[in-house]
Parts: C-alpha cells; sequence; structure tokens
C-alpha cells in the first residue's frame, strides 16, 4: 500500500506522505496516489486547495533512483492517465486549484521540483534543498531546470543545479523560493492557516487568477517538457547514468567518465 494519507475538510484537500523510515522516498505507487488526488482536487467541487505535507523530521530524501530509472530513460515523462495529474507539473495538464506545500528537513530532488510547482511554500527553519542529479549521472525531470532560475535568478540556479551542492532555508526565503519559515513543526499549522484564507475566498475568481498567472511566468512549459524526456534518454543510456545509479545503490559516491 502507498505510504500517502489523503484527508479532506472544510473544502481543503490534505496529501500527507508517511513513509518517514524511509525518508518519505519517492516510490512508483506513492506518485500515483499523488497524481490522483490532485485529479480529484480539479473534478470536486467542494474542494478549493490542496495541502501537500509529510511526516517525520523530513520532507524527503528523494526518489527510489532504481525504480525510477526505467521510467526516466523512456522518455515518456511521469506516468499520468486519464484520472490523474503530474504533481510536478510537467507531464500532462497542470492542477487546477492552488496548492501550499509544507517541507522541513531534507526536501531533496523530487521535492523540490514538486515545490516549484506550488503556489505557496512555507518551510521550517531546519529545512535543507538539495537537487543532487548531477551527482547520479542524470539531470532533473520535473521541472527545475526551467522553473528554479526563474524563481531564484540564474546564478543561483545554476550554483546548485550544476553542483549538487545543498541550500538552506534562509537562502530560499532570500531567494524568494519560499514565502514564509516556521519553527520545526509549525511548517504544517501554518500552511493550514493559509489553506484556510484561500478556501474562503471565491473559487471561480482563485481558478481564473491561477490560469492567468500561470500563461504570464510559464507560456513555453509544454515545450520545454517535451525536450526534457527527449534529452534525458542519451544520458539516461550512457555508462555516467548505469555508475550513478550502481552508486546510489552502493551508497557510494559515484565516479563519472563522460560517455
Amino acid at each position: 500500500m502507498a505510504q500517502v494519507d489523503i484527508h479532506t475538510s472544510n473544502h481543503i484537500l490534505h496529501i500527507h506522505l508517511t513513509r518517514p523510515e524511509k525518508y518519505n522516498a519517492l516510490s512508483v505507487e506513492m506518485y500515483r496516489v499523488i497524481a490522483e488526488a490532485l485529479f480529484r482536487l480539479g473534478e470536486d467541487d467542494d474542494l478549493r486547495v490542496a495541502v501537500i505535507s509529510a511526516e517525520g523530521k523530513h520532507f524527503t530524501a528523494g526518489v527510489e533512483l532504481d525504480e525510477w530509472a526505467p521510467y526516466f530513460g523512456g522518455g515518456k515523462g511521469w506516468p499520468v492517465d486519464a484520472t490523474s495529474i503530474d504533481h510536478m507539473g510537467v507531464t500532462g495538464p497542470r492542477h487546477r486549484k492552488p496548492v501550499i506545500i509544507a517541507v522541513q528537513g531534507y526536501c531533496f530532488t523530487w521535492g523540490v521540483e514538486m515545490l516549484l510547482n506550488t503556489e505557496i511554500r512555507i518551510a521550517s527553519n531546519d529545512t535543507q534543498f538539495q537537487m543532487l542529479e548531477v551527482q547520479r549521472g542524470l539531470f532533473p525531470c520535473g521541472g527545475a531546470s526551467f522553473r528554479l532560475p526563474r524563481e531564484i535568478g540564474w546564478g543561483n540556479a545554476q550554483r546548485v543545479l550544476l553542483t549538487g551542492d545543498r541550500w538552506g532555508a534562509q537562502d530560499a526565503l532570500r531567494w524568494g523560493m519560499v514565502q514564509e519559515l516556521t519553527d520545526p513543526g509549525g511548517q504544517l499549522d501554518r500552511a493550514m492557516e493559509l489553506a484556510r484564507s484561500v478556501a474562503g475566498a471565491a473559487p471561480m475568481a482563485v481558478k481564473s487568477l491561477l490560469q492567468l498567472g500561470r500563461a504570464a511566468v510559464e507560456p513555453d512549459r509544454e515545450r520545454l517538457a517535451k525536450q526534457i524526456f527527449t534529452d534525458l534518454v542519451p544520458v539516461m543510456k550512457s555508462e555516467d547514468a548505469q555508475e550513478g545509479i550502481a552508486s546510489f545503490l552502493e551508497r557510494r559516491e559515484a565516479v563519472f567518465r563522460g560517455r
């Protein structure tokens, strides 16, 4: 069973990751549960906003790379169908109502990419962010390659994308990637407070604002998303990608040879 809890109350859809023993590492099944929940958000007229959070000390340490490697190398993108929405906003249509995210501890790889596809971001002041794909022989395929430079500026984005280095909550706030910081443990309460404010606003007006805002900041999303998975195929077939996956499984530093 996927370790994601879905609850609804007072027009709010709450998506809560519950795999703390694995640092909420994303499995394919977890992805599908989140994707189906976001589809439900768009279809259910009683739901007006979603909150995404995670159990435990860390939001997520990343993906189950060995499980996801066949998807990344297939050129088809993240697995969605007619009843699911990619929560990274790359494959297929995006969610149609606002999503608020609350993160803490490690927020790595897909966690950052999902955060960049949300509308309001709350982080505890102990949050550490990292896009470490280049250290595993591949590159981000959930939208960070084009969203992070727009959000935090070209130099700041390349500093963390090209090295795979971590950055902290204060950096994220200063760069505008998150909107507020809380003490550890307070991030979900603040996210729910904001969600109640959004849920109390006029639903049709909120949806229109979201649609217009996206058209202004991401008019080329579909083209860039297609390019991600076209370019990722030869990278995933490289010796470096195989070394990256092996180093992940063996918990060691990768040795890349550029082929």
